[in-house]
């Protein structure tokens, strides 16, 4: 399960597309498919692609090969689906697609989808649409975006070209401040736009060897953090995502590696927040990713459910983990940088920082001082 080469660019690992017929005549469409030069499947609207074979989550391996454009039905912008019971940053989610062709050991996305194949949504003057919409319905409202929830925010960049379109707009929306988040290190698209700052790259980081044995076709370290420092130099703005942090032999040092790393390579005054999580799981994903990649431990550890229903490492090793890579990060980190906990109690922020979210006027305050 060790990574044998880099996987710079994931969107290598799609080898077909298929087509939702109603798709082929939009000229986003066409531009994607010129420039994959891979072979190509028309199917019915609605339909699933055939050439994939097997049960859930069995098949998604073979499924990751594939790439389905087809048009998006639903809505496009919605609230994070956080939950009531742990402080939540009110995220604003815009979805551009399904899954993702890296293939990490904790994906929630395993246990939450129930399709192998990758999904991308062509039409993209819909989702722009959709969001001079709610932005004109709340014209004094302040909207932090960001596109990965259901899927990676760049690992199809070079195919799908999204990126160029989203920055380009947000260019110009003052309410809005779009945040990209990958584990890729695909950036070229993002080179001479005029982003007026109102994009923030993001990079989800970890200890070197949970990259290596749990994230499955992604960057390593240095790729992500050489792309980073790129994108600043470019002016973007920067924010890094320790989520999920995970218990293991020797956590305090591979953290302390990283962190090391990301602030001798990346300009800390650029990076606008940084985000702390400790792995939290849905039940039933522990089934699937023991069966997907048995040489995982990360599963065979003891867990408590969280009022959110989900496995959560107790609440002292938590702490222990948290007040450990916090130190680290305040130490590198510029005063102006937000860092924070993602889902977690007031206990537990009280604990770790010394001082719950209210004190500072909330999450969503505290990381709106820092980019509007």
């Amino acid at each position: 399960m060790s990574q044998m080469q880099s996987w710079k660019d994931p969107s290598r690992f799609v080898k077909h597309i298929h087509v939702e017929e109603s798709c082929m005549d939009l000229d986003y469409t066409r531009e994607i498919i010129g420039r994959a030069g891979l072979p190509v499947t028309v199917i019915d609207d609605r339909a699933d692609p055939e050439a994939i074979e097997g049960i859930y989550p069995d098949n998604l391996l073979e499924g990751k090969h594939h790439l389905l454009l087809c048009k998006n039905r639903g809505h496009f912008f919605k609230p994070c689906p956080g939950t009531r019971e742990y402080r939540c940053c009110e995220y604003q989610v815009l979805n551009i697609g399904m899954n993702c062709p890296m293939d990490c050991v904790y994906c929630i996305l395993q246990a939450y989808l129930n399709k192998p194949w990758l999904t991308f949504f062509v039409n993209s003057d819909d989702l722009l649409g959709e969001l001079r919409t709610a932005f004109a319905a709340e014209p004094q409202r302040k909207f932090r975006i960001g596109t990965g929830e259901f899927t990676d925010s760049m690992g199809l960049d070079r195919l799908t070209g999204l990126s160029r379109r989203l920055v380009s707009f947000m260019a110009d929306e003052e309410q809005g401040i779009l945040e990209l988040k990958t584990k890729s290190a695909v950036i070229d698209n993002l080179e001479g736009l005029a982003h007026k700052g109102r994009t923030v790259l993001a990079w989800s980081l970890n200890a070197t060897s949970v990259m290596q044995k749990e994230e499955i076709r992604t960057a390593t370290l240095e790729e992500r953090l050489a792309a980073a420092r790129q994108c600043a130099e470019w002016g973007y703005k920067l924010a890094f995502h320790f989520d999920p942090i995970i218990d293991h032999p020797g956590w305090e040092q591979g953290y302390e590696e990283t962190i090391t790393k990301l602030f001798k390579t990346v300009p800390a005054e650029q990076i606008v927040w940084i985000s702390l999580g400790a792995l939290r799981y849905l039940p039933a994903l522990k089934e699937i990713g023991v069966s997907r990649f048995p040489g995982t431990r990360m599963y065979y550890q003891e867990f408590i459910e969280g009022l959110d229903k989900k496995k959560r490492y107790f609440r002292p090793r938590r702490v222990r983990l948290y007040r450990y890579i916090y130190l680290l990060l305040k130490a590198g980190a510029s005063p102006a940088t937000c860092i924070y906990f993602c889902m977690e109690s007031d206990e537990i922020w009280k604990e770790v920082m010394g001082y719950v979210p209210e004190d500072k006027g909330g999450i969503p305050a505290m990381l709106d001082r820092t980019v509007f």
